[in-house]
């Protein structure tokens, strides 16, 4: 997201070659008019953030560099609305929050990213399904809450909502959870019956969060939509789905200049591990060229244990490290989610992770190969790659359905495997990694 805006950024700033050029000013500040309204900006928040950027370029001077910094300011300010940022828990646990959406923005996958993002950070959370609505809704969130080991309240054939709501909230109480995400409906806003059905699941559950779930690539017409669910309903935070598929960004602009609601996360991927908080500043420095290395560590503070870590990196010095070694960490760097995503949050490296972006560790083919080849190993040659003889590695080629060359290569890798691992745990590893990705034949 944000890539359209970001590029105009780039072409308005090679507009500014000469110092105090104020027509050069001028065609810079409209190549960047052009490319917000291109980008679903209201034309009234274009407008007015244009006006504070030519104000603080001519104050301080007209340059390249003050009309970036002039940018990242009043840029950052437009994006900060009033409210929390990320998610805050209650004083008193259960910390309850309130999904709300349209029906197909995503809603029900946004509530079973955030439970995950809660649980890796040691959270006990619990969904509650209220979307009683939707054919096949309550077993579509079955399905994801087993599949990534969440606590699920529902339910067999219930169709009153308020019920589902307030024996789940009672349940969020007495198992000590630190958490409840109530589920609901997708519904239009002029629905008045389901409307009128939230508001009562709203007043059952009391909570301390309404979060609504907004489409990244719907525009305006989500800005409509989030307006009219924060006059029904007081939202206090958005989460906007589908944020990676969007090069524009205008919705989120306009969601918080316009309405004036924090963006609280955004969806980065289709994966459970791909949210992350939306701070304004941070994503600021996203969008121009600057990196967020402060997210980068906290997404892998949260999924590295430190433990482990100091294990594994022990076993890599000693040359011990094993092919069980190689998918546990593969399992875990799964699980910070989107990997263009990761690596442009170091700073210089926007092109790589645009160079990247069909990285699959879950379904690529060479990835499925790797795992079906280990999967083939007896206990032993896992743990002491040194015992693959040619004998071994035929019977490894027809376990995985490979030739034996493919068993090779996959042999002679498995060195640079380790040296991944190494840089993941070590200090600055996250640098490393994505240096050695430039220079590496990536699977895909």
């Amino acid at each position: 997201m944000f890539e359209q805006i970001s590029e105009s950024f780039r072409l308005a700033v090679n507009k500014l070659r000469i110092v105090d050029d104020e027509k050069a000013l001028k065609n810079a500040l409209d190549t960047l008019k052009k490319a917000l309204l291109k980008a679903d900006v209201h034309h009234k928040v274009t407008k007015d953030l244009l006006t504070l950027i030519e104000s603080d370029v001519k104050s301080s001077g007209i340059g390249q560099k003050q009309f970036l910094d002039a940018i990242k300011s009043n840029l950052t300010t437009v994006l900060t609305a009033p409210g929390n940022q990320g998610f805050v828990f209650a004083s008193v646990p259960p910390t309850v929050v309130l999904m709300a959406g349209l029906q197909g923005s995503g809603k029900t996958t946004t509530t079973v990213k955030l439970a995950n993002y809660l649980k890796l950070r040691k959270k006990k959370v619990l969904i509650a399904a209220c979307d009683l609505q939707r054919l096949a809704a309550v077993e579509q969130l079955r399905q994801l809450c087993e599949a990534n080991e969440i606590d699920l309240f529902y339910i067999d054939g219930e169709t009153d909502p308020i019920k589902v709501a307030k024996e789940s909230l009672a349940k969020a109480k007495k198992e000590l959870y630190d958490v409840l995400l109530v589920d609901t409906a997708g519904r239009l806003a002029i629905d008045e019956a389901l409307m009128n059905q939230i508001k009562d699941v709203k007043d059952v559950t009391k909570p301390h969060e309404i979060f609504y779930v907004a489409d990244a690539m719907s525009g305006q017409d989500g800005v409509r939509s989030a307006a009219s669910f924060n006059e029904a309903l007081g939202i206090t935070g958005v989460i906007l789905s589908k944020f990676d598929a969007d090069t524009k960004g205008g919705v989120a602009i306009g969601i918080a200049k316009q309405i004036e609601i924090p963006l609280r996360f955004i969806g980065t991927g289709e994966k459970p591990s791909d949210i992350e908080g939306f701070i304004p500043d941070r994503i600021v420095g996203r969008i121009m060229g600057e990196g967020d290395l402060a997210t980068l560590m906290e997404k892998t503070s949260a999924i590295f244990d430190e433990k482990d870590v100091k294990d594994i990196t022990k076993k890599i010095k000693k040359g011990q490290f094993t092919f069980n070694d190689f998918l546990n960490q593969l399992e875990t760097v799964k699980k910070l989610g989107n990997m263009k995503n990761l690596i442009g949050m170091i700073p210089g490296l926007g092109n790589v992770s645009n160079q990247i972006k069909d990285i699959d560790l879950e379904n690529s083919k060479e990835i499925i190969h790797i795992k079906a080849m280990i999967n083939s190993m007896t206990p032993k040659e896992r743990e002491n790659p040194d015992l693959l003889n040619n004998a071994r590695k035929r019977r490894l080629a027809a376990g995985a359905g490979l030739s034996q060359v493919e068993v090779n290569r996959f042999l002679k890798q498995f060195t640079n495997a380790s040296k991944i691992a190494k840089k993941f745990s070590s200090k600055g590893g996250i640098r490393g990694m994505a240096s050695m990705m430039q220079n590496q034949n990536i699977p895909r």
